[in-house]
């Protein structure tokens, strides 16, 4: 066995922790962006200027600006004003902040894709704006921003690669950890790499998975 294979056999089972801790960021980072998501989307398309203009000035600046940035000002910038998180929740937050912006212009924008017949036809029947919503438009356009919604799950991925700059154990820092003690950079930067991609392929085959399950047509 070459010394290259030894130590990718070592270093698999830290690898692999740290790959689970990237599953188990993403997966939270996505369920908490998602609920501040849904509220900015309707905040968005909501009748109220003041909502539609915090929504809008929200979603620029968390788009405008780097994740890193982001990163910093939530773990480094907060202590300044008497907020001080660990590393795990510091991280959390920057990455569902972020992932809320852009999960928020998908779903507005699949919810402005509906017919607005659909809506006056609910208005018809005696359903309120929020019943209408609820029961009418939210569950089409959910079906319509599920690709959109996969795809910024995968990009988060990748993304919890940069909470590794504030001491999370996450795949590439156990990657880093390793590489400080052994010197050898490239393979195990590769091994990393390759789980990356591993995981995202995943993802991928999951998405595809459910957007045919979405097609089938529903039996009555």
């Amino acid at each position: 066995m070459s010394s290259t294979t030894s130590l990718l056999v070592q270093s698999m089972p830290a690898l692999l922790q740290g790959a689970a801790l990237t599953v188990k960021f993403a997966v939270l980072s996505m369920a908490c962006g998602l609920v501040a998501a849904v509220g900015l989307a309707l905040m968005g398309i909501s009748h109220s200027r003041p909502l539609n203009w915090i929504a809008r000035v929200y979603v620029s600046l968390m788009r405008g600006t780097p994740m890193l940035v982001q990163i910093f000002v939530v773990y480094y910038g907060l202590p300044s004003v008497g907020i001080a998180l660990e590393p795990t929740p510091a991280g959390v937050i920057a990455l569902s902040a972020n992932v809320a912006a852009y999960l928020s212009e998908s779903m507005r924008g699949a919810i402005n894709g509906i017919h607005r017949g659909q809506w006056l036809a609910a208005y018809s029947l005696g359903l309120s704006r929020q019943q209408t919503l609820r029961y009418i438009i939210g569950p089409q356009a959910l079906r319509i921003a599920v690709p959109s919604l996969s795809n910024s799950l995968i990009s988060l991925i990748k993304d919890t690669s940069l909470v590794s700059v504030i001491t999370v154990t996450e795949l590439l820092r156990s990657a880093q950890e390793i590489i400080a003690a052994t010197y050898q950079p490239l393979p195990l930067y590769l091994a990393a790499a390759a789980i990356y991609w591993v995981l995202c392929q995943a993802l991928e085959w999951v998405q595809r998975w459910y957007e045919r399950r979405l097609a089938l047509p529903t039996r009555h």
